[in-house]
């Protein structure tokens, strides 16, 4: 999957993106085989080495935060559940998906400063949040790279309830 929305694989999917791209974690590797390449034609010291070292040591820390990634900042929505990074909220607990945040306001909406859900402390970078309000009457941030797909596919999950 890539980090925006995909086609999901699974019929009972409705939205989903993932929160990193496994892609990512060879182009460390690949920068440092063309650099290996390079000083192979052009110069007089090949560093054996420190390429393959620095290599490897590129590859194990975007692994690690690719993991990170899609574990925090993974997003899922079944008819049944919302999950955004580790947290889920079963979407009969949502009451309203409110309206978009407007850019040119002078007072943000009340949603805006709301807690965002999952286990971050505020929205995850690049994502943007989508105001909703709770059965019981809180509102939380839910957040997505395609906030557009993401409300489109709640509002068709939520019987189109808008506030």
């Amino acid at each position: 999957m890539s980090g925006t929305a995909a086609t999901p694989t699974d019929p009972d999917v409705l939205f989903e993106e993932s929160g990193g791209r496994w892609r990512t974690v060879v182009y460390g590797p690949l920068i440092c085989v063309v650099a290996l390449v390079i000083e192979l034609f052009t110069g007089p010291v090949v560093h054996w080495f420190a390429l393959p070292l620095f290599a490897v040591i590129l590859a194990g820390i975007v692994a690690v935060q690719v993991v990170a990634a899609r574990r925090h900042v993974t997003v899922t929505l079944t008819r049944e559940m919302l999950r955004q990074g580790a947290e889920e909220l079963p979407v009969a607990d949502i009451a309203a998906v409110l309206p978009k945040a407007d850019l040119y306001a002078d007072d943000p909406q009340r949603w805006e400063s709301s807690r965002s859900l999952g286990e971050l402390s505020g929205i995850p970078r690049r994502r943007k949040g989508i105001g909703l309000r709770l059965r019981d009457g809180s509102l939380v941030q839910a957040w997505a790279r395609d906030d557009d797909g993401l409300r489109d596919a709640l509002l068709d999950c939520t019987t189109g309830t808008r506030s």
